[in-house]
């Protein structure tokens, strides 16, 4: 079926594909959660990705709200030691509930763990860089929590190549954990913030890269094609900026190579990104089960080197 890959140098094998949970308590509630992750698990994935501020954004929701489902869903299946979990820590959810400093690093460790009702996570990001936080002070407090056997790996999302650097540089300077696992915003239309140094960065040190918004907020589905499609899902309103020359280009090639091989657009952008030398597995997130299906679909589908050579054409800056 399909080939697990080493996730960089953490020791942990994935599937090339990812279930994003920032929609587990925003737009699913938990009985279509459990639904999505058994559809999706019964089709041979592990992977889920999550973060500790989650959906922080919906009205009423203070966040956690993702973590809980997901930990509930893992009791009540007896999975977890089936599921490689993936969590963040940073984004703020209240003044003294943000940043990467040692003090609350410990605090929202703990949060986490408590919320997925388990004693450890696989990998723990800092879900953006902190400027307030000294690398070695963040980088010590993870050093502390995998010594505990609280975290197996560490990771970083939203950094930029010379902070990645800086961060790799601390961490071999000091004999500290370094992050083994990156993960930057890329797709077929967002390629600016991780094509470049950065993915040349993550490739020469070896690091597994998982992608988020690797379907530009649902863009790359072909749902949007006008402003009057926007407002066909709660995302709609973050798609506007894609409207453009380029943005219409990338579809045609989508469409064309989804047309080839009898798939969607979207599993095209997928597959793509599973192709991408420097991407190990993209994160996507379903609100049905026929969006399941259709990531899974996407996991199998291989392009060939003219179809490549389309997307990239038509993506080009």
């Amino acid at each position: 079926m399909r080939t697990k890959r080493p996730l960089g140098r953490t020791g942990l094998s994935i599937s090339p594909l990812i279930f994003g949970g920032n929609v587990f308590g925003w737009t699913v509630d938990k009985p279509t959660s459990f639904d999505l992750l058994d559809h999706f698990t019964a089709a041979g994935f592990e992977t889920v990705d999550t973060a500790d501020v989650y959906s922080y954004w919906k009205p009423g929701n203070v966040g956690g709200e993702s973590e809980t489902i997901l930990g509930e869903w893992m009791r009540a299946r007896g999975c977890r030691d089936r599921i490689t979990l993936i969590t963040k820590v940073g984004m703020p959810m209240a003044p003294d509930r943000k940043g990467l400093s040692a003090a609350w690093i410990e605090r929202a460790v703990e949060d986490s763990l408590r919320r997925l009702q388990t004693d450890y996570l696989d990998v723990y990001l800092s879900h953006k860089f902190d400027p307030d936080a000294p690398q070695e002070e963040t980088l010590a407090a993870y050093q502390k929590l995998i010594a505990a056997g609280k975290v197996r790996a560490i990771g970083a999302s939203n950094f930029d190549a010379a902070q990645l650097r800086a961060a790799l540089d601390v961490a071999e300077a000091k004999g500290l954990p370094r992050y083994e696992v990156l993960q930057p915003e890329y797709n077929l239309y967002d390629r600016q913030k991780y094509d470049g140094a950065l993915r040349e960065l993550a490739m020469t040190e070896g690091l597994g890269v998982i992608t988020y918004y690797s379907l530009a907020r649902g863009f790359l589905s072909g749902k949007y094609r006008s402003e009057a499609d926007l407002g066909l899902s709660p995302r709609g309103g973050g798609i506007k900026a894609y409207l453009n020359e380029r943005g219409f280009r990338t579809l045609q090639a989508l469409d064309e190579v989804a047309r080839r091989h009898g798939a969607k657009p979207a599993e095209v952008a997928l597959a793509w990104l599973m192709a991408r030398l420097g991407v190990t597995a993209p994160i996507a997130s379903a609100t049905s089960l026929g969006q399941v299906d259709s990531l899974i679909k996407a996991a199998s589908l291989a392009l060939a080197a003219e179809d490549m050579a389309v997307l990239e054409e038509a993506s080009r800056y």
